[in-house]
């Protein structure tokens, strides 16, 4: 492995002064009973703090709005006893001198309808549908769902700086519903939420404006977004770079600090046609100036759809090494670890010390427990 010492730069985000580059990717846990997050927790992140760990990403946490999620075992960032929960998460990750946002979700048409704590509640889309020329499933948002959905996420966002996160992350990605408003798929609206791939962003730019002004200029604000679905692993909302730069640049002028740039795996190029070593990641730092971090796959040999067909995941040397290369020329600026740090906690702490060769490949049945 060559030198990781381009992941153990200190980096700073507005007023936010991180150790490294180092970030612990947001993983659905469904580890919270009552939508409330506990001690184990808790523990659970506070390890990865321990561990080495520059920035916490959490889990996608429910939004104050209904429909938000589909488990009632995803945590939420409202009600009294979640918001109680999380404060103890971030008193635990403070004392191990960790940094911590919460990733605020809404799952929109993902969400089935009559699932989660508040079945009674539709489901919420911008046309009502789950896949690009399928059947309506549910009636599109009407201008009173889309602010109310609005003010769930800038309410969100206020509770988690009152309890001392450092920044939320705001999930546009992976098919949930910001990214059915981005994808011309799911977004047949003729008002101006839909059409241009520019008017696809204004929930997406109105959620970022209304979180800013929730909680101040110096809080810092990510957003992630994906080319891919779940719904279509080949999906694309943008084809080239002048199309990613109309789909990034009104984001950029609602506020955000940072863009996470989520792919399955990291290494691979997003226009090869053009640039054969620029991912996602590294285009988006090259488009809008702002800083930009990795995702996918990071230390393993292959993606994370090995999890869903219960195969173990073998780490890769060679990915890491690559990884390292890309970082330290200024592709991108951080890196977000997502299987890797559950089954190694102590992730960090192994790269910096050169033992690579102790990392455990990821195992899916270290999903069953927060350990």
């Amino acid at each position: 492995m060559q030198s990781p010492d381009a992941l153990f730069r200190p980096f700073r985000l507005k007023s936010l002064d991180l150790p490294n580059r180092i970030v612990m990717a947001p993983m659905t846990r469904s580890k919270s009973p009552g939508q409330v997050p506990g001690p184990e927790v808790a523990a659970y992140y506070r390890r990865r703090a321990a561990g080495g760990v520059g920035l916490i990403i959490t889990e996608g946490v429910g939004v104050e709005h209904p429909s938000a999620t589909n488990d009632v075992a995803i945590p939420l960032m409202w009600r009294e006893d979640a918001l109680k929960g999380w404060a103890a998460v971030v008193k635990a990750v403070k004392a191990a001198d960790g940094h911590i946002m919460p990733q605020l979700w809404h799952q929109g048409i993902m969400r089935r309808a009559g699932t989660g704590p508040y079945p009674e509640a539709p489901s919420m889309s911008p046309s009502g549908l789950v896949v690009p020329g399928g059947k309506p499933v549910a009636a599109p948002m009407s201008q009173k769902d889309i602010d109310a959905v609005v003010e769930g996420f800038a309410k969100s966002a206020a509770n988690a700086k009152a309890l001392g996160f450092d920044g939320v992350e705001i999930h546009g990605a992976h098919g949930y519903l910001i990214d059915q408003f981005f994808w011309e798929g799911t977004n047949q609206r003729t008002d101006s939420y839909g059409g241009s791939i520019e008017a696809r962003t204004k929930l997406a730019c109105e959620i970022v404006a209304a979180v800013r002004a929730a909680t101040g200029p110096d809080f810092p604000i990510l957003l992630r977004y994906s080319q891919w679905k779940q719904q279509d692993f080949t999906a694309r909302l943008a084809h080239n770079p002048a199309e990613l730069e109309r789909f990034l640049s009104p984001m950029v002028k609602a506020g955000v600090d940072m863009f996470h740039a989520s792919t399955r795996r990291f290494w691979e190029p997003e226009f090869p046609e053009l640039d054969k070593e620029l991912n996602l990641a590294g285009w988006t730092k090259k488009i809008t100036g702002l800083p930009a971090m990795t995702v996918g796959s990071v230390s393993l040999n292959d993606d994370f759809i090995v999890a869903f067909i219960q195969k173990g995941t073998e780490t890769s040397e060679a990915h890491l090494d690559t990884l390292l290369k890309m970082l330290d020329r200024g592709d991108f600026d951080m890196v977000a670890i997502g299987r890797a740090l559950i089954v190694n906690p102590d992730w960090a702490d192994k790269i910096r010390a050169g033992h690579f060769d102790r990392l455990v490949p990821y195992d899916p049945k270290a999903l069953a427990e927060l350990v």
